[in-house]
């Protein structure tokens, strides 16, 4: 914000004049959505009921809609919404918004809050505004509850708005407007991608009772040998650190299974790490680490950094090079340990891992097809942070466009 020039840090050329701050209420009406809906109104066709968890940042999920009985939707005629709407969530994820397109015409609302400009207020402009931190912070700031925030209709219409001319308004909501598009190719694209990757692990790992998969390399025909991942190799697993040994600042990054393949939080020294490295077990680049509790089965390939484990919690199989390491990767995406299926347990014990039937391809076959889920990976971590950082930039911009 410059000293006496209201106006957002970045701005497109041509603009020059102050932003004015006006009141919601002068440039648009506000209503208010479904309180409470009963499931007894909901009917797989009829009006489409646009619920607060179905508003993303600036877009709609309606991956699974629910509709109303027409009945139920003709009381409530008060509460449709039309094009060029823009509509708030005002319990949940307060403060997030996206606009109604053509193909929503006519929805409701549930714990929302719709806002319908007038000619002086652009749609796209208003909703980008919502979105943005500075709307955000005032949102969260009048809202009550506990836990469960909630941004009621009295302090939402007291919004000031601080609003360009309207061609300002067009362009700067133009220009959001086309980002989330490309922002929703990408994220089709990667969606597209992990489907195909489904797929291809369906096909390619033979199913319940058969012999080979669906689908195979040219020049592979024998069967696939079933066995146990305890007939391959053991479980193996750092030795034990205590919380004293270990430091919020340090030397060598110690994961535990709250920061497993993400930022550690805690450390030990690089003498402990060095001594416990050349005594007890510790993994070789390539192996597939584990996670044996919380969110058991998740993966991380060791890359051969210094950096300690979780005993435990974090294990990997010791298999002396039985397996392809990246073939045994992309079976563990698509591994039922035995023992767990049905159950309510939440660890993963050793016996789980040991006692797990897999079927295996000759060495060439495994290495062929950990290759090709390789590339296919790296494909799919490519355009994941593509996406990441288009992401950033979104948040940048709406950092630097609004006041």
């Amino acid at each position: 914000m410059k000293e006496k020039l209201k106006a957002p840090e970045l701005r497109f050329n041509g603009f020059i004049d102050d932003w004015e701050e006006r009141k919601l209420t002068d440039l648009a009406t506000t209503y208010i959505g479904l309180v409470t809906t009963m499931t007894e109104n909901y009917t797989t066709e009829g009006t489409l009921l646009i619920r607060n968890s179905d508003i993303k940042e600036g877009r709609f999920d309606l991956s699974n809609p629910i509709y109303l009985e027409k009945q139920f939707a003709e009381k409530n005629k008060t509460r449709r919404m039309r094009k060029g709407d823009v509509v708030t969530v005002h319990t949940g994820d307060i403060g997030t918004s996206a606009i109604i397109n053509s193909e929503l015409d006519g929805t409701i609302g549930f714990a929302t809050i719709t806002t319908r400009p007038k000619k002086e207020l652009d749609s796209n402009f208003l909703a980008w505004y919502f979105n943005s931190n500075y709307h955000k912070k005032y949102a969260k700031r009048m809202s009550t509850g506990d836990g469960r925030s909630n941004y009621n209709m009295k302090d939402f219409n007291k919004n000031v708005i601080p609003t360009p001319k309207i061609a300002e308004q067009q362009k700067i909501g133009s220009f959001f407007k086309q980002l989330d598009e490309t922002l929703a190719l990408h994220q089709r694209k990667l969606d597209l991608l992990k489907e195909q990757k489904k797929g291809f692990l369906q096909k390619m790992f033979p199913k319940n009772g058969e012999k080979v998969p669906e689908l195979r390399f040219e020049g592979f025909a024998d069967d696939w040998e079933e066995c146990k991942l305890g007939d391959l190799g053991s479980v193996a697993m750092n030795k034990r650190i205590f919380k004293e040994q270990t430091t919020e600042n340090g030397e060598v990054p110690f994961f535990k299974i709250g920061t497993f393949g993400s930022e550690p939080d805690a450390f030990i020294s690089r003498e402990l790490f060095e001594e416990y490295k050349s005594k007890y077990p510790y993994p070789v680049i390539g192996d597939i680490l584990i996670s044996a509790s919380g969110s058991i089965g998740r993966t991380v390939v060791y890359q051969g950094k210094d950096e300690y484990f979780q005993d435990s919690n974090i294990v990997w199989l010791k298999h002396d090079n039985q397996l392809d390491n990246q073939f045994l990767k992309q079976f563990y995406s698509i591994v039922k340990w035995q023992g767990l299926e049905g159950s309510t347990i939440k660890r993963l014990y050793n016996k789980n891992i040991l006692d797990t039937p897999i079927s295996i391809p000759t060495p060439n076959e495994q290495q062929k097809i950990g290759a090709f889920f390789k590339k296919l990976d790296d494909t799919i971590a490519l355009h994941q942070r593509k996406l990441d950082l288009l992401k950033e930039q979104k948040k940048g911009f709406l950092q630097k466009m609004f006041v």
